[in-house]
């Protein structure tokens, strides 16, 4: 049974087909530049292909992935009818999805209704959305939230301390996102331990990064907020900042809201500590040579990383596992170091010469045999959570 999975962004939409039976990809790719001149496809099936095309919509660029699946030349599949449905990453799940679901006309007002929690994204997934059921009438459609795996925190770790009414009015509370990552990556630390009954902290560390508080299977807290704004500093984004920061640089740099959000998002992170790159490649690079500030980026970023790490042990009561996913959580030895150093007093030990040769995309153990807390790198598949969710609905 094969899988459709749809990742829409604002001019982007990628995926993946995946055959359910054997967990296997069997093509893979993206549309850029949706809505703008020079879109193109670039696909990956039986053989690769990068397809220009006019795209100025989701529903041609949908139509352009289905044609090239379909393709004699580099498609996968002789029909569409062999696609059995198709998942679909929603950013936002509001307080309404607490689970993923299959899409009816009364799903998709809801997701709309999500909208100003994540206005960057949930019009573009409802329009990968659309796209896909124009396209395909017939294959049952799922949604799966990015914010779903943290439904399960309790209140006090999800409020705010803002007046009750505001957060009853206006829906502003901690809800978390990478929901698939920490799902995907928690699942398999279990499945590594052998039993559910395990309190883990996953660290998902990319340009977006975030950690997350696993006890017995479920999430009870994450860094995220009600944006991804809060939490780690990230390649732009600035994560936790005292509110009054905001105000009194507002006033010195002379911006409103909007210039302020941008400022936050785009233009802070390690990006605006180093001066050199939101790329963890670059800084390293730089630090290497010389340049503190890259080195104080790195620093900066990692001690975030460890006081949740500290903090997630403490709210679960112990900690068992520590998994590493991401870019940078999979390929960046030196930060899994600076975040695992002095950790031992939590039990945690870990081996630094396997620290520094963990082999790529495969799930690796880097703590000692006699470490009382098991710490992996656990490449993350988002995707496939999507596909079996997917599967599991359709």
């Amino acid at each position: 049974m094969k899988i459709l999975v749809v990742n829409a962004g604002s001019s982007s939409l990628k995926y993946q087909l995946i055959e359910m039976e054997t967990e296997s990809v069997l093509a893979k790719g993206v549309c850029e530049r949706i809505g703008l001149d020079g879109s193109v496809l670039v696909h990956k099936g039986k053989k690769e292909a990068r397809i220009e095309g006019a795209m100025p919509t989701h529903q041609e660029a949908i139509q352009m992935v289905l044609d090239a699946l379909v393709s004699k030349e580099y498609g996968v599949i002789d029909d569409m009818s062999e696609i059995a449905a198709v998942g679909h990453r929603v950013v936002h799940g509001a307080e309404t999805f607490t689970d993923s679901v299959k899409i009816t006309d009364e799903v998709m007002e809801q997701i709309a209704d999500a909208i100003e929690l994540a206005p960057l994204h949930q019009p573009a997934n409802i329009m990968g959305i659309k796209a896909c059921v124009a396209a395909m009438p017939n294959a049952p459609q799922v949604a799966v939230f990015d914010t779903t795996f943290h439904s399960t925190m309790p209140d006090y770790a999800y409020m705010y301390a803002i007046p009750y009414e505001d957060y009853k009015n206006y829906r502003v509370r901690k809800y978390g996102f990478h929901g698939t990552s920490h799902l995907f990556v928690s699942s398999e630390a279990r499945k590594i331990a052998g039993r559910d009954d395990i309190k883990i902290v996953v660290c998902h560390l990319g340009n977006g990064a975030s950690v997350s508080a696993v006890k017995n299977g479920k999430c009870v807290d994450t860094s995220m907020g009600l944006t991804p704004l809060e939490g780690l500093l990230m390649g732009t984004r600035s994560g936790d900042i005292d509110p009054a920061a905001v105000e009194f640089l507002m006033g010195k740099k002379d911006m409103d809201v909007h210039e302020a959000m941008n400022y936050f998002n785009k233009k802070c992170g390690v990006l605006g500590v180093s001066g050199v790159s939101s790329d963890f490649r670059d800084l390293i690079a730089a630090m290497d040579e010389g340049n503190d500030r890259a080195r104080l980026a790195v620093d900066m970023f990692a001690y975030r990383v460890k006081k949740y790490v500290g903090a997630y042990a403490a709210a679960m009561g112990g900690i068992d596992f520590i998994a590493f996913t991401g870019g940078i959580g999979e390929h960046t030895e030196i930060v899994r170091e600076k975040v695992l150093e002095g950790l031992g007093f939590m039990g945690v030990e870990f081996d630094k010469d396997k620290n520094n040769n963990v082999p790529r995309g495969e799930t690796y153990q880097i703590s000692t045999p006699d470490s009382k807390v098991s710490v992996y790198i656990i490449p993350t598949n988002e995707e496939l959570v999507i596909a079996r969710e997917t599967l599991r609905l359709k």
